[in-house]
């Protein structure tokens, strides 16, 4: 007799079957989810093996066409459905959701074999480990001993690469995954422990081939790896039997991401603006309006105002909306008159990118860069009008920039030596400054704004 599945999702099941079997019906989402798998056949699901999205995004669609059929013939000789359980006896590809996937709360069971290892692919990109953490099993030297649920694939020693703790069930029980992921950063609960904490998922593939625009338009100059926006969950298939089921997604809401981003290890950040008045700043601050405890640059006016506090390494969070064709900046150590572009250590893009009169800008002037100096990715931005949350810190010479969870901006000015326009940036080496914004004449918005000194 098998072990029976844990069925403790709230409200979820009445009744559980017991025995070998497993019913169909518990492959049901609870509310607020939909299933991936209906407990009875593959649909909603096609083949493909560890293979980079960009080489896929890249093929024709004939290309596409004929990959996607040889896979299904793969699929078809190793992935089966027996009594509501997914089967994969070890082999083969690895099954493949049809549709692509961002910010999402997933819920998964399985259970495999000894010798086994196995995977959860986020879009498109590994993984969340799932091991034989016996030693028995003979994987121990690569980590294996501290059991399943960890980002396996991430640089050794970096946050949630290896496990909190060992959370497994012995073989033959049922395990069960609460996954978490909002821009880059991942959570993993197994079987009810957090074993990963809202780390950052690194991207394997630009890990292995950087994009053109990390060798070419940054000079190498940002180091930042960001995570593909969205991409399929992929089952990962390696060397025994494994098998799934209740595999629930549900996807998170601009506003709920929001705030898990906001709030999350947030310890040490007090707020710079009481959200009432600019006490405390300095600066054309007539240009500006406090309205409902947002800042918002008056439309057609701006100039940079300014924290009175100076401040040397700090990391500042804020949530920011841009309208549509949008302009404004971050202005970081800032001496308190001039340019911050470039008598502060910068000017950090504030952007519409979308905006098609932006379409032909410097790639070193779009949103999350360092005004003139060194790009940020692209395509991290929520819609125009929409909340995004951004954290910067910076240290010695160094930037980092995170937006909605994505890591796009990870560089040292100190090593910048060419310049939009051959202009020279004057500031980029201050040891300290002011914290502000800088108005462009757009009516861009800014709330929640905290600074942590570090």
């Amino acid at each position: 007799m098998l072990a029976k599945r844990n069925t403790s999702w709230i409200t979820m099941f009445v009744c559980l079957a017991i025995g070998a079997a497993v019913n169909a019906e518990e492959n049901i989402p609870p509310e607020g989810f939909k299933a991936l798998f209906n407990g009875q056949d593959l649909a909603g699901w096609h083949g493909m093996g560890h293979f980079d999205p960009r080489v896929l995004a890249a093929m024709t669609d004939e290309e596409r066409a004929t990959k996607r059929a040889a896979d299904l013939e793969d699929v078809k000789q190793h992935w089966s459905v027996e009594n509501g359980e997914l089967v994969n006896d070890g082999h083969g590809v690895y099954l493949t959701t049809d549709e692509s996937y961002g910010d999402i709360e997933l819920r998964i069971d399985y259970k495999t074999v000894a010798q086994a290892d196995s995977g959860i692919y986020l879009r498109a990109t590994p993984q969340i480990q799932i091991w034989d953490y016996t030693e028995a099993g003979g994987k121990w030297n690569i980590g294996a001993d501290k059991g399943s649920g960890g980002l396996w694939n991430n640089s050794a020693g970096s946050a949630g690469k290896d496990p909190a703790v060992l959370a497994d069930k012995p073989f033959g029980e049922w395990n069960r995954f609460r996954i978490l992921q909002v821009g880059e950063r991942t959570t993993v609960y197994l079987n009810d422990q957090l074993v990963v904490d809202h780390a950052r998922m690194e991207n394997y593939w630009r890990k292995q081939k950087p994009d053109e625009f990390a060798k070419e338009a940054s000079g190498s100059l940002n180091k930042a790896n960001p995570l593909f926006r969205d991409g399929p969950i992929q089952l990962q298939t390696h060397g025994g039997e494994i098998r799934w089921a209740n595999i629930f997604v549900r996807e998170i809401p601009i506003d709920e991401a929001n705030e898990l981003l906001a709030t999350k290890h947030a310890e040490g950040y007090e707020s710079i603006f009481n959200g009432k008045d600019f006490a405390g700043w300095s600066g054309p601050v007539e240009n500006y309006d406090v309205i409902d405890g947002n800042i918002k640059c008056k439309a057609g006016k701006g100039g940079t105002i300014y924290t009175a506090e100076e401040y040397t390494d700090f990391a500042v969070r804020l949530e920011f909306q841009v309208p549509e064709g949008g302009n404004n900046g971050l202005a970081l150590r800032y001496p308190g008159e001039g340019d911050t572009a470039y008598v502060g250590m910068c000017e950090l893009q504030v952007l519409d990118n979308d905006a098609e009169k932006y379409a032909k800008l410097d790639p070193r002037q779009y949103h999350g860069s360092a005004y003139g100096m060194v790009p940020a990715y692209r395509g991290y931005l929520r819609p125009a009008g929409e909340w995004n949350v951004q954290e910067v810190t910076v240290k010695g010479s160094t930037i980092k920039v995170e937006l909605n969870g994505t890591l796009i901006l990870d560089t040292d000015l100190g090593q910048v030596t060419q310049f939009m326009g051959d202009r020279p940036h004057a500031g980029k080496d201050n040891p300290s400054g002011h914290f502000g914004f800088a108005g462009h004449s757009d009516p861009v918005q800014f709330r929640n704004v905290k600074l942590k000194q570090l």
